[in-house]
């Protein structure tokens, strides 16, 4: 499928929710239909990204070689508007002006939900989270797979590992109720739901039934 311009999808959802294995999905159905695509991901494996994975899964240590219990929320907030940044400039950007698709495993959103429900007094610093992440790209269309926090919580156990920072249950049944309000954390944009708790062919159909009437709604 030949395009005429770049199309950008984000996937978001709680921890759990689907989004990595939707978008390896959906990457590889337009693979096959000839469409030029490209899948990534938040946080990235760049140099930014690399250090908010450390952080994610207690990892990260200082220069003495001592392990960091927990970066400040406005660190993390910071961290992931500067990985934002450099996917932009390194892959989003790049890949759009070459009109391909370019599918996110996460982006803006999640940093806005995240970071809001992790700071102190939550809402009052919405207007500065947006603000740092003001210059990325944004999203033709975003989809959010809604699922319970018990659904993704059943999901992380079937495939192991520790938890990661924000994966409490409390928190995250803050963020299942948030990503059902998305569209008001992101006016203006595209943003749609699908059940994440149908089977994952049912929920890679309607992705790409919905990617796909995107494209030609819009050539």
């Amino acid at each position: 499928m030949s395009l005429q311009r770049g199309w950008f999808i984000v996937l978001e959802g709680i921890d759990g929710s689907g989004t990595t294995t939707q978008a390896k999905l959906l990457h590889e159905a337009l693979v096959r239909s000839g469409t030029d695509c490209v899948v990534t991901r938040e946080p990235t494996p760049g140099p930014v990204g690399v250090l908010l994975r450390q952080a994610l899964s207690g990892q990260l240590r200082d220069g003495a070689d001592v392990p960091v219990a927990r970066l400040d929320f406005r660190c993390m907030a910071l961290l992931f508007a500067a990985d934002r940044c450099d996917h932009n400039e390194r892959l989003i950007r790049p890949a759009l002006a070459s009109n391909q698709v370019v599918i996110s495993d996460r982006y803006t959103l999640s940093s806005l939900l995240y970071q809001s429900l992790t700071a102190p007094v939550g809402e009052v610093w919405m207007d500065w989270l947006r603000e740092i992440n003001r210059t990325a790209t944004k999203p033709d269309l975003t989809v959010v797979l809604d699922v319970t926090a018990e659904t993704a919580k059943a999901r992380r156990r079937a495939r192991g590992g520790k938890d990661e920072l924000y994966e409490v249950d409390e928190l995250q049944r803050e963020l299942a109720e948030a990503y059902l309000r998305g569209e008001k954390f992101v006016e203006g944009e595209q943003l749609e739901h699908v059940d994440g708790s149908q089977t994952t062919e049912q929920v890679h159909r309607q992705l790409l039934d919905r990617v796909l009437q995107l494209i030609a709604d819009h050539p």
